[in-house]
């Protein structure tokens, strides 16, 4: 077979983690392809897959490595080039692996490519052929994790979505907090801005194939701290509602104190340009917990700005992300976090039962004050469980009302502004992608979309 692919086998992508995860894939996808190689959707046809990794939790490291097992073993022909967040901290340990081909400690589009397209020092033979997968040498922008925080973002803007109705518009990277728990920190650097002329020149080329776009990134509140002169999210979308026109644009992860009051005045006055919709993460409801995760913010900071903006906003989407069983996390601790998600509207919550990562400060306080992972998971359960009633009365009282929704897929699902997915009922344009005023109904048990004057 020699040290190239199969003539006709294609790159193939998988992709682990947050939007951010998912944008960097499609910025692979896209270098890979300009450089003569083609996509396929499925990795059991292709002669390379790339797996974009993750590395929020234990969990999400350990699915990767099992995924790479599985598809060497199912194909042992097949290439694995391995990348992204978990790569970046655990390079050494995936080159370990037999089961992968090359390695690239991070993100860089360009170092993918090269490792798929077997060139330069990264290069590998075919898999079966190689007793020691190859560690991808990092390109010319950046040379070291410890000069992460140089690398240029986004040096090349993305076209579309690869076979989505949604884009993902990525507007800075990295982070500059410390937060006890989280390793994407450590894998990502320190936060850079995309300038505001970029993005809206990405965010106009998305336009073209994406009736929607979601602002994404690892820490979106902080955009534009570190450019000249500088800038805010608040700003930046402004812009973008001016320079953009017909599309709706959805934030992505968002602090509640970093929602600020052009921000919330965008949200509520824009005629369904921003979605009505927002994922601010709380972690704890508890202050000794927040204290200890490194939050900053109280617990009655977020909950004054989240009925601030609950306020303004009747119809919303409201997300948050909590971590249960966090060192030293008491009964009490619990029953606080409990008592605001109660008091809060949210429709839907991402909750994870802790998990130390290494090279976290969260990590040392394990076998100081551990959490039992029973008492974790029953926390976890218990929050999921309130907040799916809460999720299906908001649907329930959804019924009745309008709202503009973007298809996906084969066009039988859609998804409103306010994050709900719902099904399609109905006559529907067949080259649509979007659809305005559609009756929202209840049956057969969940929430569905009548196009207007059509059942």
């Amino acid at each position: 077979m020699g040290d190239s692919l199969r003539p006709g086998a294609g790159a193939a992508y998988h992709t682990f983690g947050c939007k951010a995860n998912q944008y960097d894939t499609e910025r692979m996808r896209q270098e890979v392809e300009a450089r003569g190689l083609f996509t396929v959707e499925d990795w059991e046809r292709a002669g390379v897959v790339v797996v974009n990794t993750c590395t929020v939790t234990n969990q999400a490291d350990a699915q990767a490595r099992r995924f790479i097992r599985r598809v060497r073993r199912e194909r042992p022909d097949l290439r694995v080039v391995v990348a992204g967040c978990s790569a970046a901290l655990k390079a050494r340990e995936y080159a370990a692996m037999d089961e992968a081909s090359a390695v690239v400690p991070g993100h860089d589009p360009t170092d993918v490519a090269r490792a798929v397209l077997g060139v330069g020092k990264g290069s590998v033979g075919p898999a079966a052929a190689s007793p020691q997968p190859a560690l991808v040498q990092l390109g010319t922008r950046r040379r070291s994790l410890a000069e992460m925080d140089r690398e240029p973002v986004g040096g090349e803007i993305l076209l579309r979505r690869d076979g989505a109705t949604r884009g993902w518009l990525k507007i800075q990277d990295g982070c500059d907090r410390k937060c006890a728990f989280c390793a994407t920190r450590l894998a990502r650097g320190a936060s850079r801005s995309r300038s505001p002329e970029e993005v809206t020149a990405e965010a106009r080329a998305l336009a073209r194939a994406h009736p929607e776009l979601v602002l994404t990134g690892i820490h979106i509140g902080h955009y534009g701290r570190d450019l000249e002169p500088q800038w805010s999210l608040s700003r930046l979308l402004a812009l973008l509602l001016e320079e953009v026109p017909d599309v709706r644009f959805r934030l992505g992860s968002v602090e509640a104190t970093e929602v600020d009051d052009l921000l919330l005045e965008l949200l509520a006055d824009s005629g369904n340009r921003v979605a009505p919709h927002l994922h601010m993460p709380l972690q704890s409801g508890a202050d000794p917990i927040l204290r200890r995760m490194r939050r900053w913010h109280t617990r009655e900071m977020y909950r004054e700005r989240a009925l601030q903006i609950v306020d303004r906003m009747p119809v919303l989407g409201l997300g948050a992300d909590i971590i249960t069983g966090f060192p030293g996390e008491t009964d009490e601790d619990h029953r606080a976090t409990v008592e605001l998600v109660e008091e809060l509207p949210y429709t839907y919550l991402h909750v994870f039962p802790f998990s130390p990562r290494e090279g976290t400060v969260a990590a040392e306080l394990v076998e100081e004050m551990p959490v039992p992972q029973r008492v974790a998971g029953e926390r976890s359960r218990e929050l999921r469980e309130r907040v799916q009633v809460k999720g299906e009365a908001y649907r329930r009282d959804r019924a009745g009302s309008r709202a503009n929704v973007v298809l996906e897929g084969d066009g039988r699902y859609a998804l409103t502004g306010d994050y709900l997915r719902v099904r399609v009922q109905g006559r529907r344009p067949a080259d649509q992608r979007r659809l305005h005023g559609v009756d929202l109904i209840w049956r057969d048990g969940e929430l569905a979309a009548v196009p207007t004057g059509g059942e």
